[in-house]
């Protein structure tokens, strides 16, 4: 309670003291043409990621944006359908009327500006690998937000049914993946195979995938990489915004509506989101997966300031989601019944209420987030309070299992404005958390959980190269309750520290407009976590016992990766190799130990730890022959072994290739018209750990879609069909936990394919209130 007193002085104090750094208030005036005709472009975006602010050009093909600082470096940029987004650093101390010239070209615009590193830049002046979906891309149908991210190459999801999605980059997840929304960290129970991402998928219209280590920005936990869900644009000034969005699925009737207000009066700037999402048991190609049905209520909203000293935003959200879950029980004819035998009738499949066993997660968030203008930089200032609670009901509505963790934090990084090239950034963080057990079954100790860190970081422009380099350290402490169950005790006290210097050196050359490279070498590291050094119980979703080890030590990874990208007039095309070693890896591992609990048997998991490496490649190759004609490709891959073992690591994802072709036609009243067809395949997967898990088959599935907007009057509406795995195929995805050998430890022949064909009707409507 002292430490939530304390977050609400620091958001009062901020509140209150931010005009203090007020500069001269400046106005930006400019517009944007066409680079042949020299015509202007009404209705252009302007946008400054660091300053969260954005204009929209008016008939003239002119903006004005207001209340901007008096000095300072920025990045601009704008977009214009049809047209290659254009980027341009301004000097706000100098700048006069600014002029944009936009080049046509066939190849899909794309978002362009990474935010996510540390200081931003245009992905070409960018050394992280990394990938951007925008707005039409989340759109896209997808059954929740990790799902859509599966499009990037390189990443994977592990799922358990279409409800619970954990995001996987570059063969590693769990706590080993930063998730971070409104700047702040997501803290749940990330270390559950079981346990998902409560984040609504309508919340960002742009979320960003950095690929490989990334301590030296976050610290621990991202080993893998960062998904960095960023906060939707303000709205331009004056103006009332908004959009409905509709989606219904065939497969198990989930139903999605969410709708968006988003205003901006003189600076002040403000935003609400509700959304609400319902299904029923899924269907396989072979029939329904029992109680697989989930609901979800999101509600989000933001109020803040943007002026001349820099902007100041309040973020609050709540996530609630209820999941059905079914432990199996078959017939003599293997069909799955009730846990008294009793069959499934086809009304049960289709009901929406859930029954027991469930999940009940609830997450809420409020999150501080601040830019600052003070001397010869500026000071971004990250807060957050969060409140993670999941219970699962076994067989009523009093929770069996309950984990209810509170998370503080705080982030703050100091930026020197560029001078003769160089960048220089310094930042401190630290968090706290606390976590209590409120059911009447125990997996985790109640335990509290400390961090700091800070760091130094430099970046060099030159006029075609980037160079970087910067240091971090670290220091964690974890503390584990003891608990005494009828004098026994269920968990001993511990406490873990553990401390990391990280560094990482980045290099960007930019040979023509068309060829650019980059490479990338770090270091990271990874804290044990809770679960993992204080461990003793029954992991229900898992269908093991699971004991952990108070001793581990830190996971410490080393890095490389490389990516060449060129982009032309009708091909744009990537491709990177990476390699990642990772000492004192931890993992749960069985030698034919069991135990016997709550009146079952169960084998026992003990963590442990060995060296591992993984290396693989991501390549992307998008076709324009003709204007009306999209050719899109990606391939990923990624090795795993367990260097120790010297057999392969358990789980990692089978190689992908995705395959679509778009026809674009004009067509008269419509707009943004389109006809796909596409082709997802996955490689068979026998590199596998067979104490774990069983390999996987090959598969290709075949999806199509068609949609257009529409303008009813001056009202755009976009309307679009989406139909996945057409041919209703059966399949296991490698990651799926409920493939053979994940989904019922005394069957290991029993498993779920993954769902069978699915389509989606979508609407999409924005509209403007006030203009």
């Amino acid at each position: 309670m002292k430490k939530f007193k304390l977050l609400g002085f620091v958001i009062l104090y901020i509140f209150l003291s931010a005009p203090t750094f007020a500069n001269v208030l400046k106005d930006i005036k400019g517009k944007v043409i066409d680079a042949d005709t020299k015509q202007t472009l009404p209705g252009a975006t302007i946008f400054i990621p660091d300053l969260k602010v954005t204009a929209v050009t008016n008939n003239d093909g002119e903006f004005t944006i207001n209340n901007l600082p008096s000095k300072g470096t920025y990045i601009v940029e704008v977009h214009y359908i049809g047209y290659k987004t254009a980027t341009q650093v301004v000097n706000f101390a100098t700048a006069g009327n600014l002029e944009f010239t936009l080049k046509s070209t066939a190849i899909e615009t794309k978002e362009v500006v990474i935010t996510g590193s540390l200081i931003s830049s245009t992905s070409k002046r960018n050394s992280a690998s990394s990938a951007v979906l925008g707005k039409d891309q989340l759109l896209q149908p997808s059954s929740n937000l990790i799902d859509a991210l599966t499009k990037i190459p390189g990443v994977s999801q592990i799922t358990t049914g279409p409800s619970i999605s954990k995001p996987v980059i570059r063969g590693l997840g769990y706590n080993r993946i930063v998730t971070l929304d409104d700047g702040i960290k997501q803290q749940g129970q990330q270390w559950g195979d079981e346990h998902g991402i409560e984040i609504d998928q309508f919340k960002s219209d742009r979320v960003e995938v950095l690929r490989g280590a990334a301590s030296l920005i976050y610290g621990s936990d991202a080993l893998g990489g960062v998904i960095n869900l960023l906060e939707p644009s303000t709205a331009p000034e004056g103006q009332v915004k908004g959009e409905l969005i509709t989606n219904y699925s065939t497969n198990n009737g989930l139903s999605t509506n969410s709708l968006m207000l988003n205003g901006n009066e003189n600076g002040f700037v403000w935003r609400a989101r509700g959304t609400y999402k319902n299904a029923y048991s899924f269907k396989t190609p072979t029939g329904y997966f029992p109680n697989s049905g989930f609901n979800e209520t999101d509600l989000s909203g933001m109020v803040g300031l943007n002026k001349s000293w820099g902007y100041t935003h309040l973020n609050v959200s709540s996530f609630r989601n209820n999941i059905g879950f079914y432990e199996p029980t078959l017939d003599a004819a293997g069909n799955f019944v009730r846990e008294d035998g009793s069959p499934f009738e086809t009304s049960d499949y289709k009901s929406r209420d859930l029954d027991y066993p469930r999940q009940d997660i609830r997450h809420f968030k409020i999150a501080l987030n601040n830019n600052f203008i003070i001397g010869n930089g500026n000071l971004k200032a990250d807060f957050g309070f969060q409140q993670n609670q999941r219970r699962e009901l076994e067989d009523g509505p009093d929770p069996s299992l309950f984990f209810d963790l509170k998370t503080y934090n705080a982030d703050l990084k100091y930026y020197i404005h560029e001078t003769n090239g160089w960048q220089p950034v310094f930042g401190f963080s630290a968090d706290a958390g606390n976590s209590k057990n409120k059911g009447i079954e125990f997996l985790v100790p109640a335990y509290d959980t400390y961090g700091v860190g800070v760091f130094a970081y430099a970046k060099k422009n030159w006029e075609n190269s980037t160079f970087s380099l910067g240091a971090r350290y670290d220091f964690r402490k974890n503390t584990g309750e003891q608990l005494l169950i009828d004098g026994d005790e269920q968990f001993a006290p511990f406490v873990n520290k553990s401390s990391n210097v990280s560094g990482a050196l980045g290099f960007t050359h930019q040979f023509n407009e068309e060829w650019n490279f980059k490479a990338n070498a770090g270091s990271a590291f990874r804290a044990p976590n809770p679960a993992e050094l204080g461990s003793n119980g029954v992991h229900e979703g898992t269908f093991r016992y699971e004991i952990g080890n108070s001793n581990l030590s830190p996971e410490r990874s080393y890095q490389v990766d490389a990516a060449i990208e060129y982009e032309g007039k009708i091909v744009s095309a990537s491709a990177s190799v990476y390699n990642n070693y990772v000492h004192n890896f931890i993992y749960a591992s069985n030698n034919g130990e069991t135990i016997t609990a709550e009146g079952n048997e169960y084998p026992v998991y003990r963590y442990g730890q060995v060296n591992a490496n993984l290396y693989g490649a991501e390549a992307s190759l998008t076709i324009h022959p003709v204007s009306f004609i999209h050719f899109e490709n990606t391939f990923g891959y990624v090795h795993a072994q367990n260097n120790t073992l010297g057999r392969p690591l358990a789980f990692i994802p089978a190689g992908t290739l995705r395959n679509e072709l778009r026809f674009e036609p004009k067509l008269k009243g419509t707009n943004d018209a389109y006809l796909s067809v596409g082709i997802n395949s996955a490689f068979k997967q026998t590199r596998v750990d067979d104490v774990f898990e069983t390999p996987t088959s090959g598969y290709t599935l075949l999806n199509a879609g068609i949609g257009a907007t529409f303008n009813l009057g001056k009202q755009p509406i976009k309307l679009s069909v989406s139909a996945n795995n057409l041919l209703n195929q059966r399949y296991y995805d490698a990651l799926s936990r409920f493939k053979p050998g994940r989904f019922d430890y005394e069957n290991p022949n029993l498993g779920v394919y993954n769902a069978g064909r699915n389509i989606t009707f979508g609407l999409y409507v924005p509209f403007t209130l006030v203009k």
